[in-house]
């Protein structure tokens, strides 16, 4: 709960940053004119709707289990960020639109030099929350904070074509070069804005996360035990910032209860080690059966009635199978 509540906060203080950077964007356009700094000024409005729907979600997903949502409300996260990656993907159209209405029907801009300098300051500001959104999102596991945070870097990358475009205008008056850079960046983000929205779909639908598996199936193999003579049927699903993994261990049969369920703890100290607190392991024991010999490890086995021919190693294929491994995997 630590990791949900820290994560919240650090959404509201991105929206109230966003709502700032907004007003500072439309002075800038006050100032100078220029239909490039509305377009950005624009863009910020989504991020002010995306911060909220942000905080929600996070509130939604910080809740307690209840008798309604046994495995939390983290699912809330995933609907955020698809929600943010379309107001991404259609803030880089309406980029695209307006830089091309004033490709069509220039507009004259005064004061430039304020604008580009109050816009700069947006940029700097947006790039630094937008890496701290990210960090501490991949720390936590929290798909709406990456995608904040990627939101607010991608209204950087945006911000700095329009500033380039606005430098090129400075010094050569060349007034078109703005909207084309524009377009160019606006393809860059609605890029962006289907990068999370793939995710956050994946994440509805339990989609297997690869790469966690990669990483959970090194730190298996690397300390492995030679009571677990197979793991398989192996789940992992991610509400929010919560991970669920499932699984089923093979020992050997002659274990009493209290000894097999002293190596499913092991197991699961040596995922929360790896993965920390937010991690809730449902572990299946597996008494061994004879053809399990043949590929279990350990040593000076008392009912061993097959000699041991090979070790299987662990992969995201086997483990994640429904199958005992034997010599045949």
């Amino acid at each position: 709960m630590q990791t949900t509540h820290q994560n919240l906060r650090l959404q509201k203080i991105i929206t109230a940053i966003a709502i700032l950077l907004f007003v500072i964007k439309i002075i800038a356009w006050y100032l100078t004119n220029s239909v490039a700094i509305l377009t950005d000024a624009l863009e910020s409005i989504v991020n002010v709707i995306a911060g909220l729907i942000g905080v929600y979600s996070l509130y939604v997903s910080a809740k307690p289990k209840d008798y309604d949502h046994p495995y939390g409300h983290g699912k809330a996260e995933f609907i955020s960020a698809a929600v943010e990656g379309t107001l991404i993907t259609v803030a880089g159209f309406i980029i695209i639109y307006e830089a091309v209405i004033n490709l069509l029907n220039p507009h004259t801009i005064q004061k430039l030099d304020y604008g580009i300098m109050l816009v700069a300051i947006t940029a700097l500001i947006n790039y630094i929350a937008g890496a701290v959104c990210i960090k501490t999102g991949t720390k936590n596991n929290s798909l709406a904070l990456i995608a904040s945070g990627k939101h607010l870097q991608s209204d950087t990358w945006s911000t700095l074509g329009i500033i380039a475009g606005l430098l090129l205008i400075l010094f050569t008056k060349i007034s078109w070069m703005d909207s084309a850079v524009g377009i160019l960046f606006a393809l860059i983000i609605i890029f962006t804005g289907y990068k999370i929205i793939r995710s956050s779909i994946a994440g509805i639908m339990d989609e297997a996360d690869e790469a966690l598996l990669k990483k959970l199936v090194v730190t298996l193999n690397t300390h492995r035990k030679e009571n677990w003579i197979d793991l398989h049927n192996l789940r992992i699903i991610k509400y929010g910032a919560t991970i669920h993994l499932d699984c089923h261990l093979t020992i050997p049969w002659y274990l009493n209860v209290h000894e097999a369920h002293k190596e499913i703890d092991a197991l699961s100290s040596l995922v929360k080690d790896e993965y920390g607190e937010a991690v809730e392991l449902f572990v299946h024991s597996d008494g061994c059966l004879d053809y399990s010999c043949n590929i279990c490890l350990k040593q000076n086995c008392p009912v061993r009635k097959h000699p041991f021919e090979k070790k299987i190693d662990w992969t995201i294929a086997n483990i994640s199978n429904n199958n005992k491994h034997n010599v045949s995997t």
